[in-house]
């Protein structure tokens, strides 16, 4: 049996607790009571959340037996610092635990107790250059789903934490298992650790089902050559009609948001793949090479080989004496 513990506060945010259901989840599929679940406060009792939820919670006094921590985050972790006492109780459980985790700005309490020094760390997009210039020993990458640097996991903000509890279900259980959790959670998809957090499905945003479904259409097809006309069938429009109505609802042209789509990709794959540029180019639906370096001056300012270069160069520039597990 795995025991999980979660560590919360008075303030928590109560979208960090939702994690709880990936877990209870994964028992359901695997058909045993793999995971073991308690919600743990410094004192215990009840701990309000910043909505006003209650939650009853257990002590950190007396022995806690926990394979896994993981510290729900606080709306301003600035001006709500983690007392005394749960510094100290995180630097010992680092010692005993397999390993301890982060929500969004639950981070924060994890900085301060001295977990993330000389290690790779994220967490919610608007507090990444806060938690840099607060912890200048911490390689803060802002733009990443979740991270995980040896024993410690950290996620950016709020249904990340999804995505970070799915990773220690496939972890713990296999790749199989955390599909099956994600479709019973009807998640459309479990987003890798180096995603970004500035999706360009979610930057897009369309208005409508129609637009919508015609970009789901190119996200899914985006190896293939698409034009207006075929985007304009699967929206049911005329495509003079389907040009303009997805501009006015995107504010991009179709063909300047399925560039900004493979550029998404393209550059997910070459941070995180070892595979030649050519074919990252292909998988990602640029004609060539050529046609990819050009994209990525254009919207990146920079060419794919220093993108890669300056990811690498990241990884390698940060100090640790145990082994990264890299792959959750």
């Amino acid at each position: 049996m795995c025991r999980i513990g979660f560590l919360i506060s008075d303030g928590f945010l109560s979208m960090d607790l939702a994690t709880q259901s990936v877990f209870e989840c994964a028992n359901v599929v695997v058909g045993e009571s793999f995971y073991a679940l308690e919600t743990f406060s410094e004192d215990g009792g009840e701990m309000r959340s910043s909505l006003g939820l209650t939650v009853s919670t257990r002590s950190l006094h007396g022995h806690v037996d926990v394979d896994t921590w993981i510290v729900a985050g606080v709306i301003d972790p600035l001006s709500s610092p983690p007392p005394d006492t749960i510094v100290a109780f995180l630097r010992k459980a680092s010692i005993s635990a397999r390993r301890i985790g982060a929500i969004c700005t639950g981070g924060f309490v994890l900085a301060e107790a001295g977990l993330l020094a000389q290690r790779r760390a994220t967490t919610h997009w608007a507090y990444g250059r806060a938690m840099q210039e607060r912890f200048p020993d911490i390689h803060v990458e802002e733009d990443q789903i979740y991270i995980v640097d040896g024993p410690i996991w950290t996620s950016a903000g709020m249904t990340a934490g999804l995505d970070l509890a799915l990773a220690m279900v496939e972890k713990d259980l296999g790749v199989e298992t955390a599909r099956a959790v994600a479709h019973r959670l009807v998640m459309p998809q479990r987003r890798a650790g180096g995603q970004s957090q500035h999706s360009e499905m979610l930057n897009l945003a369309p208005k409508s089902d129609r637009i919508q479904n015609a970009l789901n259409y190119a996200r899914q097809n985006l190896r293939r050559s698409l034009t207006v006309d075929e985007l304009a069938e699967i929206a049911h429009l005329s495509p003079r009609q389907f040009s303009r109505v997805f501009t006015l609802e995107t504010g991009a042209s179709p063909a300047k948001a399925i560039e900004r789509l493979r550029l998404e990709v393209a550059r997910l794959m070459i941070e995180q793949s070892r595979h030649p540029l050519d074919v990252i180019a292909r998988e990602a639906g640029f004609r060539d090479c050529e046609h990819m370096r050009d994209a990525f001056m254009r919207e990146v300012g920079r060419p794919p080989q220093a993108v890669r270069r300056h990811k690498r160069m990241g990884v390698r520039g940060i100090l640790r004496t145990d082994p990264v597990d890299a792959t959750p």
